[in-house]
C-alpha cells in the first residue's frame, strides 16, 4: 500500500479512529494496530504476510533464548542461532539470484561451460531489509544487557508497526518498545497537529511533485537510454538522481514520522540536509541516519571500529560501507557504490589524520574551504549516485565515460524547468532550521477552519502538481 494513495487514505482513518479507541484496552489496542499493519503490508502480496510473522517469530524466540541463556556461552550460540536465520532468510530472498547469475557468469568467462548453474528467479519482499534489521537489533540489544525481552504481542507491534515497516526509519527497540507499553497513557489532545500534517505535505509534495517531475523529466530517460545523451544531460541526471532519490526517500520518512506522530509515538529523525555535508563521513551522519548508526553499531564498531592500526580502521571502514552497498540491493552496482563511499572515508580520515598531525584543526574552517568542501563532497556523492541509480556496471561506466567525452553534443533535456526544480530542491536545504518550525507555529495559531482550509488548498496544490498515478517509493525495493 502505497502512502499517497486513496487506499492509504481510507486505511489510515480508519486504524487513527480505532488506535484512539482502543487506547483504553492495551491488549485491544495492540492487536488491531497487528492487524492494521498486516492489512498493510499484505495488500501487495498477503502471502507475504507469513514471511513478516515468521520473521517476528524468530525475533521472540532468539530473544528469549539469548536472556535466558544458562551462560555466556549458550546465550552467544543462542545470538549466532537466531542471527544466522534471520539473515538467511534475508540472503535467501534478497541475494540468491544475484549468488547464482555472479557463478554462472564466472564459470562462462572462464571458459567452464559444462556445469549447469540453476538461475534462481526469487521474488523480493517489500520492506524485507528494514524489518530484518529491526529484529537483528532487538536480539543484539538483550544480548548485550541493554534491553529485557519484552511480550510476544509487542515484539510483533514493533516489529509490524506499519509506519516504518516498509521503508524505514529503522526504529530500534529502545525507541519504540517503551512507548508501545505506554500507549494506554498516551493523550490524543497532545498531538502536535502543526508538526505532524506539516511533515506529511512535505513528504507528499517532496514524492509526488518534485521526485515525480525530476525522474520523468531527466533521471529515467538518460538512465535507461545512457549511450544516446550528452554530457550535460548527464550531469543534469546525476544531480536530478540526487534531487529525486533524496525528495523519495525522506518524503516517505517524513510522512512515515507524521502518521505515527497522530497515532501517539516518536519516530527518530533519518536526514539532515544531507547534501550540505563537508565530507563523507558527514554526509553519513546525515543521510539515512538510523541506518548509518545502524551499521556503526552493529557492525564497525564490533569490527573493530576505529581502534587498532590504520590498516584495520580502513579494512573496517571498507566492510562497512560495502556491506551497506549490498544491503541496498543484490547487484554489483551497489557493491560498486559501497567502495567508493568507503574508500571516501578512508581517505577522508587519512586527511583528518595528517593535518592534525601538523598541528591544523582536523578540517579548515574559513568559507571558501567550506564551500568547496560542500562542492566536492556533493559532486563524490552524486558520482555514487550513478552506480546506485544505473542499470548494470557497464552503464555506470559508460555514463561516466561519456560524462568526459560527449561536451558539445546537442542536449535537448537540459530544460529551464528541469534546471530550476533540481537547484530549487538544493538550495532549500541551506534554508535556516528555523523557517519550517515558524510555519509550523503559524499554522498552530490558524482556527480550525482556516487549518482546514490551508491543508485542503495545499493538497490541491499536490495534486494539480504532480502526475497521475504514484510511482513506488525507491526504498521499497532494499
Amino acid at each position: 500500500m502505497l502512502f499517497p494513495t486513496i487506499d492509504f487514505a481510507i486505511f489510515f482513518g480508519i486504524v487513527f479512529v480505532l488506535n484512539w479507541l482502543t487506547r483504553p484496552f492495551p491488549r485491544l489496542w495492540k492487536l488491531c494496530i497487528l492487524g492494521a499493519s498486516y492489512v498493510f503490508y499484505g495488500w501487495w502480496d498477503w502471502r507475504f504476510v507469513f514471511l513478516l510473522a515468521g520473521s517476528t517469530v524468530l525475533t521472540t524466540l532468539g530473544a528469549i533464548l539469548v536472556e535466558r541463556g544458562r551462560d555466556d556461552r549458550g546465550r552467544r550460540i543462542a545470538l549466532v542461532v537466531t542471527l544466522v536465520a534471520e539473515l538467511g532468510l534475508l540472503a535467501w530472498f534478497k541475494y540468491a539470484g544475484f549468488f547464482t547469475v555472479s557463478v554462472d557468469n564466472a564459470l562462462h568467462k572462464i571458459g567452464v561451460h559444462g556445469i549447469p548453474v540453476p538461475i534462481l528467479q526469487v521474488t523480493l519482499p517489500v520492506g524485507i531489509s528494514f524489518f530484518t534489521f529491526m529484529g537483528l537489533s532487538y536480539v543484539i540489544d538483550v544480548y548485550r544487557g541493554l534491553l529485557r525481552t519484552a511480550s510476544p504481542l509487542d515484539v510483533a507491534v514493533f516489529v509490524a508497526f506499519f509506519p516504518h515497516l516498509v521503508a524505514g526509519p529503522i526504529v530500534r527497540g529502545s525507541d519504540l518498545l517503551p512507548q508501545i507499553h505506554r500507549a494506554p497513557e498516551r493523550d490524543p489532545r497532545r498531538i502536535d497537529l502543526p508538526r505532524a500534517a506539516y511533515l506529511i505535505w512535505a513528504g507528499l509534495f517532496k514524492k509526488v511533485v518534485i521526485s515525480s517531475y525530476v525522474s520523468s523529466a531527466i533521471v529515467d530517460p538518460v538512465f535507461n537510454t545512457p549511450r544516446v545523451h550528452s554530457a550535460p544531460e548527464i550531469l543534469l541526471a546525476a544531480y536530478g538522481y540526487a534531487v529525486q532519490i533524496y525528495c523519495d526517500f525522506s518524503g516517505y520518512t517524513d510522512i512515515a514520522i507524521g502518521c505515527a506522530m497522530l497515532l501517539g509515538f516518536a519516530f527518530p529523525q533519518n536526514f539532515d540536509a544531507p547534501y550540505t555535508a563537508r565530507s563523507l563521513q558527514d554526509f553519513w551522519r546525515r543521510w539515512h541516519i538510523t541506518l548509518s548508526f545502524w551499521l556503526r553499531d552493529y557492525l564497525y564498531i564490533p569490527l573493530g571500529g576505529s581502534r587498532g592500526s590504520r590498516p584495520q580502521l580502513y579494512r573496517n571502514l571498507m566492510i562497512t560501507m560495502v556491506l551497506g552497498g549490498l544491503w541496498h540491493g543484490a547487484a554489483w552496482t551497489f557493491v560498486c557504490w559501497g567502495a567508493l563511499h568507503g574508500t571516501g572515508q578512508c581517505v577522508g580520515h587519512a586527511r583528518r589524520e595528517r593535518r592534525l598531525a601538523r598541528g591544523l584543526p582536523a578540517q579548515p574552517e574559513h568559507r571558501l574551504a567550506i564551500a568547496w568542501q560542500r562542492f566536492a563532497t556533493f559532486n563524490l556523492v552524486c558520482l555514487g549516485w550513478i552506480f546506485f541509480r544505473a542499470n548494470t556496471i557497464n552503464d555506470a561506466f559508460s555514463l561516466i565515460g561519456r560524462l568526459f567525452t560527449t561536451w558539445g553534443q546537442p542536449a535537448p533535456d537540459v530544460r529551464l524547468p528541469v534546471v530550476a526544480a533540481i537547484v530549487g530542491a538544493l538550495a532549500l536545504q541551506y534554508l535556516p532550521r528555523s523557517l519550517p518550525r515558524r510555519a509550523e507555529d503559524a499554522f498552530a495559531r490558524l482556527g480550525t477552519f482556516a487549518k482546514s482550509g490551508v491543508l485542503a488548498l495545499g493538497l490541491l496544490v499536490i495534486t494539480t502538481l504532480g502526475p497521475p498515478g504514484v510511482a513506488p517509493f525507491i526504498y521499497y525495493r532494499f
